[in-house]
């Protein structure tokens, strides 16, 4: 999917970001940045999500999806999380410091239950997002 000019929102999480753009048809198959596979070590799942294990497959999944939002003209992020469990700050974080001009280009970020919601359900909520703001973008 050629995203160059678009607007584009991006879902992410901390295992995959899901990318569409706004003039996607129904039923399109969004691009998809998974996190790379993990060589396995002992870390109780509570510890993963409290933050206590080791991240070092968050750089090359941030910059893989960094890439994927490079030819994006304006990003709209959705995700979920508190503290260090929000991936989408993670990713606004790295944005800022590694890819400035990528994330000049991020216009909005909502914080939504996404784990909860079906993927109709995510795109009516960019679609209000855009909807509500559009007119100061």
């Amino acid at each position: 999917m050629d995203l160059t000019g678009k607007f584009v929102i991006a879902v992410v999480t901390r295992d995959e970001t899901r990318i569409w753009t706004t003039d996607a048809k129904r039923g399109e198959v969004p691009n998809t940045i998974s996190l790379p596979p993990v060589d396995h070590h002992h870390v109780r799942e509570a510890q993963h999500h409290g933050g206590h294990d080791s991240s070092k497959n968050d750089k090359p999944y941030y910059e893989a999806v960094s890439q994927a939002l490079r030819p994006a003209s304006e990003i709209l992020l959705m995700g979920h999380g508190k503290g260090k469990g929000n991936s989408m700050l993670q990713l606004v974080q790295y944005l800022e410091r590694h890819h400035h001009e990528v994330a000049k280009n991020v216009v909005g970020a909502v914080d939504e239950n996404i784990v909860a919601m079906t993927e109709p359900e995510i795109l009516a909520a960019a679609r209000h997002w855009i909807e509500v703001h559009r007119t100061f973008i």
